[in-house]
């Protein structure tokens, strides 16, 4: 009677196993976010709008010294600084849904040692109108900088990978900014904004999450809002947002960054978040 308990047990396991092996992943949050960040013709447009626009701002801020992008940084007289931009690198100009994809489907998450092996995998792609703008940048005699929370560890793959794509270095200058490179370089992008701003005049401000722009954007969703509209006067000026749905401070914010949640108690808390129409 005992072993026959058993064999219907592990029976039912093996049957529940190849049940759920035939349904694939389970639910994913990101699924149609990561679907549209990698197949859809609209990320693409959105990009390819986003970086026409930073061509004309470029060439705006270029005609006017008084300009910076990064007045919390750059203080003093900077008109006759050399000009720069400032990009951030994941998913503003390298696109890393295959990364995002894979969490999906294995229905795993953010982790630093498969983050890190992916970047030395080399396999990401440009973020369309990504290289033409910055070598557009370039031509002009613009220094371009990019700024990343990838590590110093990641630093070397990256760079390689990104020369391979047609993305201009500094030749002499040190261009990419990598977190942690510096004691004070953490995952707030204010500290090397001001190094930069202080040999350079910083026209614009290119990136795909909150961060790259300004250090207010760990807060709460109200302050997040306070401090978005505070910069109101930058946004699609020279500050130029790219679109991602799949991950960034947007979607930690109901849940005020505390990671240490259950993942249901994550999700609760996002699902409070919305304000959905009432059926009426």
């Amino acid at each position: 009677m005992m072993r026959f308990g058993w064999a219907s047990a592990l029976a039912m396991m093996a049957a529940s196993g190849a049940a759920q092996a035939q349904q694939g992943p389970g639910p994913d949050d990101n699924l149609n976010a990561v679907l549209w960040d990698q197949t859809s013709v609209e990320a693409q447009a959105n990009a390819l709008g986003a970086y026409a626009l930073a061509r004309i701002r470029l060439d705006e801020a270029l005609a006017d010294p008084s300009r910076t992008a990064a007045p919390a940084e750059q203080t003093g007289d900077f008109k006759n600084f050399p000009p720069a931009v400032v990009l951030d690198v994941d998913d503003t100009l390298l696109n890393t849904s295959p990364y995002q994809a894979r969490n999906v489907v294995e229905g795993s998450g953010f982790n630093p040692k498969t983050w890190t092996t992916y970047v030395n995998a080399k396999i990401d792609t440009a973020i369309p109108g990504a290289v033409e703008f910055t070598q557009y940048a370039a031509s002009k005699g613009v220094k371009v900088f990019y700024v990343t929370n990838r590590t110093k560890e990641e630093e070397g793959p990256t760079v390689e990978h990104m020369k391979a794509l047609g993305f201009p270095m500094g030749d002499n200058v040190d261009t990419f900014l990598s977190a942690k490179e510096q004691p004070d370089w953490g995952s707030a992008k204010g500290t090397r904004r001001a190094v930069i701003a202080k040999d350079y005049r910083i026209l614009l401000l290119v990136g795909d999450n909150f961060g790259d722009f300004s250090d207010a954007y760990k807060g709460t969703m109200e302050e997040r809002q306070t401090a978005f509209e505070a910069a109101k006067d930058h946004w699609g000026r020279d500050w130029i947002a790219i679109a991602n749905p799949t991950y960034g401070s947007f979607e930690s914010a109901p849940y005020k960054g505390d990671y240490k949640l259950p993942a249901a108690e994550q999700r609760r808390l996002k699902i409070e978040a919305l304000t959905p129409w009432n059926g009426q």
